[in-house]
């Protein structure tokens, strides 16, 4: 399971990358603030998204050609574990992309009427938590369970938070409902299926450091960490496209 890899080098890139991804985020908003340029957001979600994908969720991993070995071995159910992964993820991706299409064909290039600077509160949450999650994957793949610990439950702690904003905050303070035409079916059925994303990823990550309080993971086995790791990375991914259309794209609806 475990690549060899510096432990320094690992936390670094991700660090970098975390740096990467917080100034893109900045410049988006200021782009939205002060230029409203819908190409460059389009090309800096892109971006972002490109990142999480390659650095956290190491989609490369699945170039690796451990199906060729013994049926019977660690490297093999590995393999295929993760190929499963990826497929369901691709699968969740297309409702998630039917979510895109329909905002579009509702309010075109324009965004509803939202709280700008809590949109980028929650969107850093969720970008926070990418980055302590890849810290904790990193940390268990090098044996150090201390790090792995406090990490995932950052991590759990900042998904809890960003629900938080979203439904007890976001949720209340918009200045429409459900049912208040298109703006309103767009914003609550778009956050609302990510909102329960999240939260189903919570509980997967709470049995993920139940595991690890009890000493199942190891530098050498720790698949669940991995694909707990992915998945969530999967919902920042998500949220990194979904951030941009809903607060930042075009004029306000």
């Amino acid at each position: 399971m475990m690549e060899h890899t510096d432990k320094k080098a690992d936390f670094q890139l991700g660090v970098s990358i975390f740096v990467l991804l917080a100034f893109f985020t900045v410049a988006e908003y200021l782009i939205a603030t002060n230029f409203n340029s819908t190409f460059l957001l389009i090309v800096i979600a892109l971006a972002k998204a490109g990142l999480v994908l390659y650095y956290y969720m190491h989609i490369r991993k699945l170039l690796v050609n451990d199906l060729d070995a013994d049926r019977k071995s660690l490297a093999y159910k590995t393999a295929s574990n993760r190929l499963g992964l990826w497929l369901f993820l691709l699968s969740d991706s297309f409702v998630f992309s039917g979510l895109l299409v329909i905002r579009f064909g509702l309010l075109g290039l324009s965004h509803p009427d939202l709280n700008q600077l809590l949109g980028l509160g929650i969107t850093s949450m969720l970008l926070v938590s990418s980055f302590f999650m890849n810290r904790a994957e990193m940390a268990i793949a090098h044996g150090d369970k201390k790090t792995f610990i406090y990490s995932l439950i950052i991590t759990i702690a900042l998904g809890v938070l960003f629900l938080a904003g979203v439904i007890g905050v976001e949720w209340q303070e918009a200045h429409f409902g459900p049912a208040d035409g298109p703006q309103g079916a767009v914003f609550y059925v778009m956050t609302g299926f990510h909102a329960f994303h999240v939260f189903t990823g919570v509980i997967f990550l709470a049995i993920v450091l139940r595991n690890g309080l009890k000493n199942l993971y190891s530098a050498e086995k720790h698949w669940a960490v991995e694909a707990s790791a992915v998945y969530w990375h999967f919902i920042d991914v998500v949220w990194i496209i979904f951030y941009p259309v809903l607060y930042l794209l075009g004029d306000v609806f």
